[in-house]
């Protein structure tokens, strides 16, 4: 019978680490014991989060759309952890523009939908070649196992708003490599895994009006709330934990269907 994994030991990168579903999972995933090595933007509060965290977690400054930036955060994890074992893709953007706006006689911006396809689906591709080049170093675990890929789409892949379409386009792409990966990294013993959250509570809705946040939660069956990103953290290290996951789309969202 074969053992379920831990995360304990583990050495994880995390992306968008610096806050919302990325902060919580980095944090969530050192108190389990893995080491992280927390990847974000040099702007970023990660310097600050990370030495928060202790010796366990690491700041590697990057942005996930250069190669040369997340190569460097990966050398980070190999020189002061050893090696990596899962890689969560949590950066991301977005934007609310329409295609056509005819009451402002504006069409959105082909440089708008080429940023958050870049940052969205092209830097979540990034992370996932060069995390599978260091985790293939990896000794198999007795079934063979060396690596976890976890990537965030969401529910607008499914159900897109008004406004969303590049949005939508970019975490569409993110489901639709799930499989394909997953296929192309079987044989190397590394498994990717796609999170689709519905509504969280992260820096992006907490922009919003809090009428707006409370319209929002109700429209969640059950629990009608928004989610937390501990929730999220937690799907993390389960997936990580159980080898049997993979090439699939998870759905986080209490059951939650957007409608136009």
């Amino acid at each position: 019978m074969a053992t379920i994994r831990s995360v304990k030991g583990a050495v994880a990168l995390v992306t968008g680490g610096a806050s919302g579903l990325g902060l919580a999972t980095a944090q969530r995933l050192v108190e389990q014991g893995a080491r992280v090595v927390l990847l974000d933007l040099p702007s970023s509060s990660g310097a600050q989060r990370a030495q928060e965290m202790g010796d366990a977690c690491a700041f590697a400054p990057a942005d996930v759309t250069s190669a040369e930036e997340v190569g460097a955060a990966l050398a980070l994890a190999r020189q002061k952890f050893g090696r990596l074992d899962l890689a969560v893709s949590c950066a991301g953007v977005g934007v609310a523009i329409k295609t056509y706006n005819s009451k402002k006689d504006t069409v959105h911006s082909l440089e708008d939908f080429q940023r958050v396809i870049n940052v969205n689906l092209v830097g979540t591709f990034n992370v996932a070649r060069l995390s599978a080049q260091l985790m293939s170093q990896n000794q198999p675990d007795p079934q063979g196992h060396r690596g976890l890929l976890v990537h965030t789409a969401s529910v607008a892949a499914f159900e897109g708003q008004v406004g969303q379409a590049a949005y939508s386009a970019s975490k569409g792409g993110i489901v639709g490599m799930t499989l394909p990966l997953a296929r192309d990294l079987a044989p190397l013993g590394i498994r990717v895994v796609t999170i689709a959250p519905g509504l969280f509570s992260t820096p992006l809705l907490a922009g919003l009006p809090a009428k707006v946040q409370s319209f929002l939660a109700q429209q969640v069956p059950f629990p009608s709330r928004l989610g937390h990103p501990q929730e999220f953290a937690h799907l993390v290290q389960a997936l990580a934990e159980n080898p049997m996951v993979n090439g699939e789309v998870v759905r986080l969202d209490g059951a939650l269907r957007m409608q136009p």
